[in-house]
C-alpha cells in the first residue's frame, strides 16, 4: 500500500476512559432517529467486506458469525458489507440479486439482533460495480487481446504489413516506444488490466445504465425489506459505479454526465426508485465522498453539493468517507487485478500508522464538519456519518460535542475490539483494545483472504467450537469479553 514520503511512525492514542456515569452523559451513548428508526446510541460500524461468502454469494455460518460478534458489542448501528445487487458470479462477496437469498439474510438479521439483546439496528450497503479483469501478459495482451486500428499502423509506419508482422513489431518495442504507439486507454489495459467506465457509452450495457440501475437497486433494497433489515445504504462511495457517476472525471453526453446536476442525476433517481419499493418504514440513505483525493477528481465543494441534494431527496442519513480510487491504484502484478487502495487516494480512506505530519487519525473530520454544515446551512437536520481512525473514547465524543457530525463511525476499531461500545458503555474503557492501524486487516482484504485482526487473531487458539481460517492459522472472530474476568 502507498506510505506518504514522511514515513512518520505513530501509535494509538490512548485517553481518560469515563466512568460508568460519565459515559451515560455522553452524547455518544444517546439515542437519535435515522429516518423512521432511532438508534440506541450514536455509533455506527461502516460496512467492511470479509470475504467470509461463498461463490454462490449466500450467507454462510462464518458470515453470521462475524456480524453476531460485532453485535455482542452492541453499537448503535451495524452496516452489513457492500452486497451485489447483480445476480452474476462476483467471488465470496455476499449478494441480494436474486429471491434465493432473502431466507439466508433473514436468519442474518436474526441472529446479529439477538446477539446485541435488539440494541443494535442492522443495515445492508447494496453496491453495483463494473467489470474489472486481471493485468494480462504483454504478449497474450499484444498477440490475442489488442484490436489493430489503422492508428496503430500509421505509427508503426507499416501499411504492407500484415496482422500477424503488425503484432510481432509491437511485442518487440521497448515499452516506452510501445507507450507511443498504443492509445492511453489500451495501454492501461496492457499495464492494469481492463476495466469498464460509466463513459464507456460505445458498449450497450454501459449506455443503458440510468435505465437499468434504479430498477437493480430497488429490487435489491426490496428484498432487503423483506429480510427484517432496519435500513439500506446505498454505495455511492469509493471506485464503484454510482461513485464513478457523481465523478467530476464522468464526461457523458447523455444527460448523466458533465455537470454537477447531471452527475447527481441517477443517483437521486436510484434514491427515488429504491424508497418507492421500500416504503417509508425503511430508512434509506448513501455513503459517499468527502474527496476522491485523485486528479480532475470530485473534490469538497461537489462533496457538499451532492450532501444538500440528497438531504433534499429525503435521505435518511449520509454517511461519509474519502479516496479509495482505482485511477491512481498501484500496478498490480501480471495476473492480479488492480485494487483501489494501494495509491494515495486508497491511503486516504485507509491511512495507515506509518504517516504525514497530519498522521492517520481524524482525516475525514473537518471534511465531514463542511459537508454537515452545509446541510445545516440548506436547513436540513439528515444525519451525518463520519468515520476514519477514530479509536478512543474522547475523540468521539468531541465529534459530536463540537458538532462535527451526528454519529460516530468506527471501522477498524470495531474490528480490533468489537466490544468498544460496552467496554466504554459500562466504565471499562482502559480495557478497550486499541487499533494500531498497521492495515494487516488490509492487506487480507486486498488478497481476498478471510479478514482478522492482529490484535486477537492467534489468541485462544485452544479454545473449543472456534471456527478457523482457511489456512488453519486464525480464529474468524474475536474472544468473548468476559468483563468479570477482564478478558
Amino acid at each position: 500500500m502507498w506510505k506518504p514520503e514522511e514515513r512518520i511512525r505513530y501509535q494509538p492514542i490512548d485517553c481518560q476512559w469515563p466512568t460508568q456515569e460519565q459515559a451515560a452523559n455522553s452524547p455518544v451513548f444517546q439515542t437519535i432517529a435515522i429516518g423512521p428508526i432511532r438508534l440506541a446510541q450514536k455509533t455506527w460500524i461502516p460496512a467492511m467486506v470479509p470475504w467470509r461468502s461463498n461463490v454462490a454469494g449466500e450467507v454462510t455460518e462464518d458470515v453470521i458469525q462475524w456480524y453476531e460478534r460485532y453485535a455482542q458489542g452492541q453499537p448503535g448501528a451495524i452496516v452489513i458489507e457492500a452486497t451485489g445487487i447483480r445476480d452474476v458470479p462476483s467471488g465470496p462477496l455476499l449478494r441480494i440479486s436474486h429471491d434465493r437469498y432473502i431466507d439466508g439474510l433473514s436468519e442474518l438479521v436474526k441472529r446479529v439482533k439477538a446477539a446485541s439483546n435488539n440494541q443494535t439496528k442492522v443495515l445492508i450497503q447494496i453496491i453495483d460495480f463494473l467489470a474489472i479483469k486481471r493485468r494480462p501478459n504483454r504478449d497474450a495482451f499484444l498477440t490475442r487481446f489488442l484490436k489493430i486500428t489503422p492508428q496503430h499502423i500509421a505509427k508503426l509506419n507499416a501499411p504492407d504489413l500484415s496482422e500477424e508482422e503488425l503484432r510481432q513489431r509491437l511485442i518487440a518495442l521497448p515499452d516506452d516506444e510501445l507507450k507511443d504507439v498504443l492509445n492511453q486507454r489500451e495501454y492501461s489495459q496492457l499495464s492494469h488490466g481492463y476495466r469498464e467506465y460509466v463513459t464507456d457509452l460505445d458498449l450497450p450495457h454501459i449506455a443503458e445504465l440510468p435505465a437499468v440501475l434504479p430498477d437493480l437497486f430497488a429490487s435489491a433494497a426490496s428484498r432487503a425489506a423483506k429480510a427484517g433489515f432496519d435500513g439500506i445504504e446505498l454505495h455511492y462511495a469509493h471506485a464503484y459505479t454510482m461513485a464513478s457517476f457523481l465523478s467530476a472525471k464522468n464526461n457523458r453526453t447523455d444527460g448523466y454526465g458533465g455537470s454537477r446536476e447531471a452527475r447527481i442525476k441517477l443517483p437521486i433517481e436510484v434514491f427515488n426508485s429504491v424508497r418507492k419499493a421500500v416504503g417509508p418504514e425503511v430508512a434509506v440513505g448513501c455513503r459517499f465522498l468527502t474527496n476522491e483525493c485523485i486528479d480532475s477528481g470530485s473534490d469538497l465543494e461537489d462533496a457538499c453539493y451532492y450532501a444538500v441534494e440528497f438531504a433534499k431527496a429525503g435521505m435518511d442519513f449520509l454517511s461519509l468517507s474519502r479516496g479509495g480510487k482505482f485511477d491512481d491504484a498501484k500496478q498490480p502484478k501480471v495476473g492480479a487485478a488492480a485494487y483501489p487502495y494501494t495509491g494515495p487516494s486508497g491511503y486516504e480512506c485507509m491511512p495507515g500508522h506509518i504517516s504525514d505530519e497530519f498522521g492517520p487519525f481524524g482525516r475525514n473530520i473537518e471534511p465531514t464538519n463542511a459537508v454537515r454544515a452545509a446541510v445545516v446551512a440548506a436547513g436540513y437536520t439528515t444525519p451525518v456519518v463520519c468515520a476514519g481512525g477514530i479509536h478512543n473514547f474522547e475523540q468521539a465524543e468531541q465529534l459530536l460535542i463540537e458538532n462535527q457530525a451526528d454519529i460516530v463511525g468506527m471501522a477498524r476499531q470495531a474490528m480490533a475490539d468489537p466490544d468498544w461500545f460496552r467496554k466504554v458503555k459500562s466504565g471499562n474503557g482502559n480495557q478497550v483494545k486499541l487499533c494500531e492501524y498497521t492495515n494487516y486487516c488490509e492487506g487480507l482484504d486486498q488478497k481476498h483472504k478471510q479478514v482478522t485482526c492482529q490484535l486477537w487473531d492467534r489468541e485462544k487458539l485452544d479454545e473449543p467450537n472456534i471456527r478457523m481460517s482457511h489456512d488453519g492459522k486464525r480464529r474468524l472472530v474475536a474472544p468473548t469479553w468476559n468483563p468479570e474476568t477482564k478478558s
